[in-house]
């Protein structure tokens, strides 16, 4: 069996997981039913339908590369370098975790798993009342790392007029685009145009290309630039942290989930009038939403400014590993102690332009570009200090998933609405995952489900911030 190497990036998140923390990103897809059997009929499709996908027969498995520990420690702990002490004593604690652990040495592969057997991944649960209770339990469990890190829970609502899917893969499986395209071979089939084949790869030599030299030394000194940037960068964004205890918590291992549905006509509405993306108003309506959340619940929202990491993809077409998550992202304070909803979108739209000026390869929150630079011993050793040190280095991950304009069947039931779920970082109590489809935006939410009982308060808040928006935008 051929094994494809994990990017270095997909095996950073395989070795982030822990049992409070696992790394799997999701989707809640609510569909109507003809029937009441329809979701029963649902599960038995997803289940014959996933042996002829086979992105979902991959499993990932450790594999042996010789690298020793003396040529790894160095290269783990240079781009760390530039972080500076504040990060000292927070990964004290899980470095010497990690030491006590079984050291498994080398990298990890993708290859099929001869064992596969979709019943193992796809489950049909009782009628459930309400999809996000149900959704928050599932999204507790880990995924099983024996098998393909992936499942489809089938959902029927106590209702007999709808069912819902709740689909897991685990993030070094999988991004947010290739999560849906595996998801979206599930479906029923559609009419679509063909894809142009990917150019086979370029074979190439054991030796650089003596004429490449110069290219390939300016090419180590501006990636060992670029590393002391976005070392010194996340140094700096722990300074002057302008944050609120509700966006922290020691884990608790459980998980809530919520959903909001808003119109993308008043997402434009809003844009037109204000300027800038249409990204810009759904960040903003977070920091928004957020204000109201700390207000409501007696936190405040004075003087507090939380840093949001927005991942930016850096995916293009027929590129080398196209199974692999290829990230960076912005890291941008959120102007939650702002009170004028239009003031604190154009803050936010501000915010964006100076990232997107800078460009996606430097700043903090670039931070992902460095796992290039780690060798997967490095990887293996440094994985969980690395999770541990998200809350120094971002607060809340507000990230956009990318959804297809055409509408979507399973067993001619139509999909109504879903909700991105991302994975929750150690030390964070709340995650916000967006998506457009069919006219209207998505907001998943998903949270620690002890250190945000409330997250229903959150949910309404997103709702009325839109319409906040909306109304200071109208003419007057």
């Amino acid at each position: 069996m051929n094994a494809d190497l994990l990017a270095p990036l997909d095996l950073a998140f395989w070795n982030i997981e822990s049992a409070d923390h696992p790394m799997h990103l999701a989707a809640l897809g609510v569909f109507s039913a003809h029937s009441p059997a329809a979701g029963a009929h649902a599960a038995d499709l997803l289940a014959s339908r996933a042996a002829a996908v086979p992105g979902l027969r991959m499993r990932i498995r450790d594999v042996w590369q010789p690298l020793s520990l003396r040529d790894s420690l160095p290269a783990l702990r240079r781009p760390w370098s530039a972080l500076g002490e504040p990060l000292t004593a927070a990964l004290r604690r899980p470095l010497t975790a990690t030491l006590r652990r079984p050291l498994a040495f080398g990298g990890a592969a993708r290859e099929a798993d001869p064992g596969f057997d979709p019943l193992n991944h796809v489950r049909l649960h009782a009628p459930a009342a309400d999809f996000h209770a149900a959704a928050g339990r599932l999204m507790e469990r880990p995924l099983d790392r024996t098998r393909p890190p992936w499942e489809a829970h089938v959902l029927p609502g106590e209702d007999g007029v709808s069912f819902a899917v709740l689909f897991k893969f685990h993030h070094a499986l999988a991004d947010g685009l290739r999560a849906l395209t595996l998801a979206a071979a599930l479906m029923d089939p559609m009419d679509l145009p063909t894809p142009r084949p990917r150019p086979a790869d370029t074979p190439r030599g054991l030796l650089p290309d003596v004429r490449k030299v110069p290219e390939l030394v300016r090419g180590a000194l501006s990636d060992a630039g670029r590393a002391l940037d976005i070392g010194a960068s996340v140094a700096r964004s722990t300074l002057d942290v302008r944050t609120s205890p509700a966006l922290a918590c020691e884990p608790s291992g459980t998980r809530r989930t919520a959903g909001v549905v808003i119109d993308l006509d008043d997402v434009h509405r809003i844009r037109k009038s204000v300027g800038g993306t249409v990204n810009d108003v759904l960040i903003a309506v977070v920091a928004g939403a957020l204000r109201r959340w700390l207000d409501a619940r007696g936190d405040g929202s004075e003087g507090v400014a939380p840093r949001a990491l927005i991942p930016v993809s850096r995916r293009r077409p027929r590129t080398a590993h196209p199974q692999g998550n290829r990230l960076s992202g912005y890291l941008i304070r959120l102007p939650v102690d702002q009170h004028d909803p239009v003031a604190r979108l154009k803050l936010v739209r501000a915010a964006m332009d100076r990232n997107k000026d800078a460009g996606p390869e430097r700043g903090a929150g670039a931070v992902a570009l460095l796992a290039d630079h780690v060798p997967p011993l490095g990887h293996r050793l440094g994985g969980p200090i690395v999770g541990q040190a998200a809350r120094l280095w971002f607060d809340v991950l507000v990230t956009s998933v990318p959804l297809p304009g055409f509408g979507l069947k399973l067993g001619g039931n139509a999909l109504g609405a879903v909700f991105p779920l991302a994975p929750l970082a150690p030390g964070h109590s709340l995650a916000v995952a967006v998506s457009t489809y069919r006219g209207r935006v998505h907001y998943g939410l998903v949270a620690d489900g002890e250190a945000v009982p409330d997250l229903g308060v959150l949910a309404d808040a997103v709702a009325e911030e839109v319409e906040a928006l909306t109304a200071a935008c109208e003419p007057r």
